[in-house]
């Protein structure tokens, strides 16, 4: 889905500017935090092993609460050859418009303040990180921009979703104002796997439009890059869908790898879906089943 497209970037305050940095690497067959650095609002829970020593889980947190113009996220992560990381967030991540929670002085200024988050995963050979953070939701008002560069090397596999939320949409507000932009690339050396870009403007045609949001609220992609499903691996994935869900969903192969959509109404339909999904893949694409994480909602 592709809108007007912006000519120059808003300026932007001093907010805060949360960083985190993760190197995992293999100690005796258990894939361990190597290093772990995290700067206000970010922080890390002490790394999880709900599935064995083999697959480290780690959950940030983002202690603010949420995002407001002029804030930044930049999020870090290296997997070295054969470890296996399963990294995902607390809770939503809340995306308010410019000016909230500032006060009467900053909210009136002119400037326009944009929010920010960058994430870099860098894979080693032979290693797996599973990239699953809770779902997005960007305020009528807000200007965000998130960007996932992934690194892949040969024989190494990422899975991740993403999951956004246009509005308090539960209260009727729909996505007026504003803009949100998200660009994710996965290359393997200097070959580009996968490169999607999508960007929505508030009030724009797209929020109804058959080719953007179709008058829903949610969007949301799964990938698995770095392995390739048999065509009858993806006809199975269609049909983990129920015919009476709401919303529209997609199943393709990539270059290498396979990549699932959602628009609908409901995050939690997406994330039971994707879920669902991954369910199905990880024991093709790791041969072992797939373990929620703890911090999940659970999906009745």
């Amino acid at each position: 889905m592709v809108t007007q497209i912006e000519t120059s970037e808003p300026a932007m305050r001093q907010g805060w500017h949360g960083k985190a940095q993760f190197i995992y690497g293999q100690r005796d067959q258990k894939t361990v935090p190597a290093r772990s650095f995290t700067q206000a609002p970010l922080k890390v829970q002490r790394p999880l092993y709900p599935e064995g020593p083999e697959v480290c889980h780690s959950v940030i947190v983002h202690t603010a609460g949420g995002m407001v113009g002029g804030d930044q996220l930049t999020i870090d992560t290296q997997t070295y050859p054969h470890s296996h990381a399963l990294i995902t967030t607390a809770a939503a991540n809340k995306i308010y418009g410019t000016g909230a929670g500032l006060g009467a002085a900053v909210a009136h200024t002119k400037a326009i303040d944009l929010t920010q988050q960058t994430v870099t995963l860098t894979l080693d050979t032979g290693s797996t990180l599973e990239w699953f953070p809770q779902d997005t939701i960007v305020f009528s008002g807000a200007r965000y921009r998130q960007r996932v560069r992934v690194n892949l090397a040969e024989g190494a596999i990422w899975c991740g979703w993403d999951i956004t939320r246009f509005g308090r949409s539960a209260g009727g507000e729909r996505f007026t104002q504003g803009h949100w932009r998200s660009d994710l690339e996965v290359w393997q050396g200097d070959v580009p796997l996968w490169v999607d870009r999508q960007q929505v403007a508030g009030g724009s045609m797209a929020l109804d439009s058959p080719n953007g949001l179709a008058g829903h609220a949610v969007v949301g992609s799964l990938a698995v890059v770095g392995w390739m499903p048999s065509p009858d691996q993806v006809a199975l994935l269609r049909e983990l869908w129920p015919s009476d869900q709401s919303g529209d969903v997609g199943v393709s192969r990539l270059q290498k790898g396979v990549l699932c959509r959602y628009r609908g109404p409901s995050s939690e339909a997406a994330h039971r879906w994707f879920v669902a999904v991954w369910q199905v893949l990880r024991p093709l694409y790791l041969g072992r089943p797939a373990v929620a994480s703890r911090v999940w909602p659970r999906l009745g």
